[in-house]
């Protein structure tokens, strides 16, 4: 009996096989259950902001719609095209994990994470551009336009709530692709082994999603409103 679980594991057995999985694919199906389940309460987590939104922009058209024009919606047109293309080398390097092609991962993973990179850096420009005008909600908060100042501020509240929270999972992103590139340049990831690849990818399309739905709604849909429907 011991000696056929000895050949079993040898026969399934690789060096990232944790002693509590008999095989790969049992190990690689948990990491996978976990990761959607992760997801979930994250969906969970950003819907109530949505909700949120969605509730005190029906409260106060006005006031978000004169919000939404401040942000400067070419910003966030180029950081939505930044991550498109991120989420495209991202699935790059899931294939070339899967089929044990060393060098084209790690360069696909190398430009995910410089598109992550560049979309965080069009960030901080933008909220500095925020800061510089007083917009940020607060003591120091100033509205000179149209609408009334404590509305407005609400919209700002909610955008750097939703925007900073995306930032923050961008930025453990990039963290999590550094990891990925140290030891996908070892030879780590490989046609039998490549599970944590797959994972990430499955967190980077999430965050990339979720910012699919904040650029219309914080950028677009205000200017929208604004014109008068649709005009």
């Amino acid at each position: 009996m011991a000696a056929t679980h000895v050949e079993n594991h040898g026969a399934h057995g690789h060096t990232a096989l944790a002693h509590h999985f008999d095989n790969m694919e049992q190990q690689r199906e948990a990491g996978s259950i976990g990761m959607w389940v992760f997801l979930v309460q994250e969906i969970m987590f950003f819907g109530g902001l949505f909700l949120a939104y969605a509730i005190f922009r029906a409260k106060f058209p006005e006031a978000f719609a004169a919000a939404s024009n401040h942000l400067d919606w070419h910003l966030g047109a180029v950081n939505t095209v930044v991550l498109i293309v991120s989420s495209l080398t991202m699935a790059m390097a899931v294939y070339f994990a899967q089929t044990g092609k060393r060098r084209p991962q790690v360069w696909s993973l190398v430009a995910t994470m410089i598109l992550g990179a560049t979309f965080l850096g069009i960030k901080a420009v933008e909220y500095a551009e925020k800061f510089r005008d007083n917009l940020f909600p607060g003591a120091t908060f100033e509205w000179k336009d149209a609408g009334d100042p404590n509305q407005v501020q609400i919209f700002y509240w909610i955008y750097f709530a939703m925007t900073g929270l995306h930032a923050l999972h961008m930025i453990i992103g990039l963290g999590i692709l550094a990891y990925l590139i140290l030891f996908a340049w070892k030879g780590r990831y490989t046609p039998e082994y490549h599970a944590p690849v797959e994972l990430t990818g499955l967190y980077w399309h999430f965050v990339d999603i979720v910012w699919i739905f904040l650029f219309p709604l914080l950028y677009l849909l205000g200017r929208h409103l604004e014109a008068g429907g649709g005009h």
